[in-house]
C-alpha cells in the first residue's frame, strides 16, 4: 500500500533529479531522494494548512471584485 504512496514521488523526483545530475553519476541515489523528501515535505505542509491557503485565495479573488 505504501508503495501506492511512494512509487509517483519517486518517479517525480528522478525526473526533477535528472535535469540537475546525470542518471549514472553515483549521488543520483542520493540526490533524487533529497528531492523526494522536499516534495514529500511540501504535499504535508499544503495538507496541513489548505484551510488557510484557500481562505487567502478566497480574499484575495473577492478584493479584485468591482464595487
Amino acid at each position: 500500500m505504501l508503495n501506492l504512496l511512494v512509487r509517483p514521488i519517486m518517479f517525480i523526483s528522478a525526473l526533477i533529479a535528472a535535469v540537475f545530475v546525470a542518471r549514472d553519476a553515483p549521488n543520483f541515489g542520493i540526490i533524487q531522494m533529497v528531492i523526494g523528501l522536499f516534495l514529500i515535505v511540501a504535499l504535508v505542509a499544503i495538507g496541513a494548512f489548505w484551510e488557510t491557503l484557500t481562505d487567502r485565495w478566497r480574499s484575495k479573488t473577492k478584493s479584485r471584485e468591482p464595487l
